[in-house]
């Protein structure tokens, strides 16, 4: 498997768990009072943050990562569904 590929899963899980947190997690937190989801999806979701952006910074060299195509693939950890989109705009096309 490649560090490409790792990524393209990390990105997939990263936007999925921040989806939950944002979307099912906290709402329940704020109109149930009942905070056991953020808490159990913060840390995973954190750590797989800190892995998404890692592994961008390994990997812009070597897919030649322009300045601006970094800074979307950076930005699109912190907007809901980013990640999908940079999978599906610039990574998916490192495959073709």
């Amino acid at each position: 498997m490649s560090f490409l590929s790792i990524f393209r899963i990390v990105a997939l899980l990263e936007g999925i768990s921040y989806i939950l947190l944002l979307f099912i997690a906290t709402p329940i937190k704020y109109t149930m009072g009942d905070p056991q989801y953020v808490k159990l999806l913060g840390m995973p979701h954190g750590l797989l943050f800190v892995a998404y952006i890692a592994i961008a910074l390994m990997l812009r060299p070597s897919l030649n990562w322009s300045g601006k195509q970094f800074k979307y693939v950076l930005l699109a950890a912190i907007i809901p569904f980013g990640t999908f989109y940079v999978d599906k705009k610039i990574l998916s096309s490192k495959y073709e």
